[in-house]
């Protein structure tokens, strides 16, 4: 397993700012992770997109909300693979209340009115081609969704990163949390909204998360910033940190009318 405080050691002698001490304990003792539940519903052109989005934005939404969890943010594809689709950010409380969710929402009239012509969808007329779930619990120093202030006209950039072993998927998380690279994320311009440990999916171990921009200008620019930080750059140049990301996924989003994110 990864040496965390060898981590945060070497942080501290580099100069690397360190999300650790009284405040940050005190976070994680009283703020339980959230986990959150990323379904990507995958479409065709025409009224497939329509009809999700009016069952998502009048229905499932509003329910998920009565039942508890949320803001859910609804996002999607702006650049990257998987256009058309909607990927849909619910956050939960714990993993049991994940699990009670369908419960909740088989128990809700408004919701089953709501998503009446939805649910009744026919195997010639389907509402979506395909759904995938991604289960992921967020990180100990960041357990809360961030909803950005001013969300019109932003995008959003949504990165997973693969790592090549259990050690080296540790390892890169410690850097988020101990190593100070979130802090160094918030200074440089890159504004984030979750980071997660990723649960469920395919090319475990891997951890995602993601950012806010006014618009691609910006988000250029940020991440310039970031490569150049002396931080980031004294973070990285720590041994056993260089090769701890085997693989990126990477999208820009543009959230939908009814995105609460």
């Amino acid at each position: 397993m990864t040496n965390r405080r060898a981590i945060l050691a070497g942080a501290a002698t580099a100069g690397v700012v360190v999300a650790s001490g009284e405040a940050g304990a005190q976070m994680r003792a009283t703020t339980a992770p959230e986990i959150y539940e990323l379904r990507t519903y995958h479409l065709t052109e025409g009224p497939m997109r329509r009809r999700l989005d009016d069952y998502l934005e009048r229905a499932f939404i509003p329910a998920a909300r009565r039942a508890g969890t949320g803001p859910v943010g609804a996002f999607g594809v702006a650049i990257g693979p998987g256009n058309p689709s909607v990927q849909l950010l619910i956050p939960h409380r714990s993993v049991a209340d994940m699990v009670a969710l369908p419960d909740k929402l088989a128990a809700d009239a408004t919701y089953r009115q709501a998503g009446a012509a939805f649910a009744a969808a026919t195997p010639a007329d389907p509402p979506y081609v395909a759904l995938d779930v991604k289960l992921m619990r967020a990180f100990a120093q960041f357990p809360r969704v961030e909803v950005p202030a001013g969300k019109e006209g932003r995008i959003f950039e949504l990165r997973t990163y693969h790592s090549h072993s259990e050690q080296a998927g540790a390892t890169k998380i410690g850097m988020f949390e101990g190593g100070g690279e979130i802090e160094i994320f918030r200074r440089t311009g890159l504004i984030p909204v979750f980071f997660a440990q990723d649960l469920t999916g395919t090319r475990l171990p891997s951890l995602t998360y993601l950012l806010t921009f006014a618009d691609i200008a910006a988000r250029d620019r940020a991440w310039k910033v970031f490569g150049a930080d002396p931080a980031w750059q004294r973070l990285i140049a720590m041994p056993g940190l260089t090769e701890t990301v085997s693989g990126i996924d990477n999208q820009i989003l543009s959230p939908t009318r009814y995105s609460q994110i």
